[in-house]
């Protein structure tokens, strides 16, 4: 589009509410220097340098929301623990609402946990639960989402399998959005996979497309029958207006009715591909909201996802930088 219009398309993000709905998290990080191994273990001993907590999981989506102008929502539940209060401050201090997080005595909040040294990671330690929302909790998650709802431009269901996100959960949610006339994006993991049916637009990757169906079939470069049949399958049991495949180093694939675009990767400098998918997910969000076509939101968020795997760990996308590259790139 013209450059005019990029530019008025950016500046339309800022008037966006995003309401979030999912499993939120803390990312913390351990970065030290390891020069020996365990005398008690053959593990390196890494000495410590610094210690950084980070928002990740449904959290991350809402830094990208508000790092491109918009204004997001966030409805979850965490525990009434020590990693909640981490949460909660991380929240405060980036200027984030929290009124739609439940507190519940019954789980912990999940803190991803990255021991780092010299650049590489060599430990990850998880602290969570993968158990459904009792009935009080559920009560108090639909409660809170119902008046979420009322503000909302569109809604995001972020699902890492921590079980917020039920299969009867996502019916009520898309069904009220549906009766309010509010579009549904979805990043799903495997086991509510098929629970999105009537979304507007569902974005897997490959490998939870080819787990979400129980489906064996190639990358689009070696298989593309096998992929498109995948995708047929996909479209036929959720019927979404638009999907969204992420394809790692292939680029990205969409599809709205029986238009089919299939875009190469960028080429980057990849230093870590964690919250690629937090980005593109926040894009297409965005731009769904504001009624783009497949293919432009399709190459916007290609482009954004390309752009956060040139930094190490989870961070937002850099609007400024994405109007940028949208320019060069021609969108």
């Amino acid at each position: 589009m013209p450059a005019d219009t990029l530019s008025q398309l950016f500046a339309d993000f800022n008037n966006l509410r995003v309401l979030i709905v999912g499993d939120v998290m803390v990312d913390a990080y351990v970065w030290g220097r390891a020069t020996r191994l365990s005398p008690e273990a053959p593990v390196p001993v890494v000495h410590v340098a610094r210690t950084e907590n980070r928002l990740g999981g449904a959290a991350n989506v809402a830094l990208n929301v508000q790092a491109l102008g918009a204004t997001p929502l966030l409805c979850a539940v965490i525990g009434d623990d020590a990693g909640g209060d981490q949460l909660l401050e991380l929240l405060r201090q980036r200027g984030l609402p929290a009124a739609g997080l439940v507190r519940s005595p019954h789980r912990p909040t999940t803190v991803k946990q990255r021991i780092l040294a010299q650049g590489q990671q060599l430990l990850r330690i998880d602290s969570e639960v993968e158990t459904d929302l009792n009935a009080a909790e559920t009560v108090q998650l639909l409660g809170a989402y119902d008046e979420l709802l009322a503000q909302a431009d569109v809604v995001v269901f972020e699902d890492y399998d921590k079980g917020v996100l039920r299969a009867d959960i996502i019916a009520t949610c898309i069904a009220r959005a549906r009766a309010r006339g509010i579009p549904t994006v979805v990043d799903p993991k495997k086991k509510n996979f098929l629970a999105y049916r009537g979304c507007t637009l569902f974005k897997p990757n490959l490998k939870e497309l080819r787990e979400g169906l129980k489906l064996e079939f190639g990358d689009p470069a070696t298989d593309r029958p096998g992929f498109e049949a995948g995708v047929a399958r996909l479209r036929e049991e959720l019927q979404p207006e638009v999907v969204l495949v992420t394809l790692s180093e292939y680029g990205v694939f969409a599809q709205q009715a029986d238009q089919k675009i299939y875009l190469p990767a960028h080429l980057r400098t990849i230093s870590d591909v964690s919250g690629a998918g937090d980005t593109v997910i926040s894009i297409a969000a965005l731009c769904v909201a504001l009624r783009q076509s497949a293919p432009f939101l399709a190459a916007l968020a290609n482009l954004g996802g390309g752009l956060v795997c040139e930094q190490v760990g989870v961070v937002p996308i850099e609007k400024q930088r994405l109007l940028e590259e949208a320019e060069e790139a021609g969108l």
